[in-house]
């Protein structure tokens, strides 16, 4: 399968806290999920002027898209942002991460703002199953926890998740749906909140398994569409 990781760089992964929880870089370490469960991986950078490298070669052969970023949502051409959502509708899956929850596609593909409230303290957060019999969560018990991790919490405005796997829970008390399933036309969405750039979550091995399942549960089963078209409407604008 080819995977195409869209992870962005910014200041936050050089400081020392960034280089110790990712020296190898945190797009690398996504990458590497991908490529254990044995994957094909093109790796491509977004930074303050854009994403670098997403191409219409690139985009066309990918099967499923990971996206993070955080700094640089605004950076992102919309014509990008088309391509992606289009690709989507027609059977690509697709994994959101972290703050890749304001990222331009995730807001097109949901149609809502996609805000929350958080709170960066480097606290506990717990992942409750609560789908134990979803693919994604597969032989990871009845909860993951993270031991340092970014606030998220409700209210966080998404349209009612297809199907809901993970709730997570902060020692604050804050609680958020942590990992959502959305389908929109062919395509399979999976959004998952743990990973900010300067604590080691994408290093625990209990993340690494959800994501890897994750990855192989939106995969396309089937060749993707060639477009998306509604005949009917096509219909009424002849008649018309």
């Amino acid at each position: 399968m080819n995977v195409t990781v869209v992870c962005e760089h910014n200041a936050s992964m050089d400081s020392e806290e960034g280089k110790r929880a990712y020296p190898e870089g945190l797009g690398r370490c996504i990458a590497s999920i991908a490529e254990e469960a044995g994957h094909s991986v093109t790796l491509v950078r977004a930074d303050e002027q854009g994403v670098h490298g997403l191409s219409d070669e690139i985009l066309e052969k990918t099967d499923v898209l990971f996206w993070w970023g955080h700094w640089y949502h605004g950076a992102v051409a919309d014509e990008t942002v088309e391509k992606v959502a289009a690709r989507v509708q027609r059977g690509m899956g697709m994994i959101f991460l972290h703050s890749a929850h304001a990222s331009k596609p995730f807001m097109r593909l949901t149609g809502t703002s996609c805000t929350l409230k958080w709170r960066e303290d480097g606290e506990l957060e717990r992942l409750w199953c609560v789908d134990p019999s979803h693919p994604i969560a597969r032989g990871l018990g009845e909860f993951i926890d993270v031991p340092e991790e970014e606030m998220y919490g409700e209210p966080f405005d998404i349209p009612e998740p297809d199907e809901l796997v993970y709730i997570g829970w902060f020692r604050g008390g804050e609680v958020f749906r942590g990992g959502c399933v959305f389908r929109r036309g062919r395509g399979k969405i999976f959004y998952f909140n743990p990973g900010h750039e300067t604590y080691p979550t994408y290093k625990l091995p209990a993340i690494r398994k959800a994501i890897a399942q994750a990855c192989a549960y939106v995969a396309p089963q089937q060749p993707l569409a060639e477009e998306l078209k509604c005949p009917h409407i096509e219909e009424f604008s002849i008649k018309q």
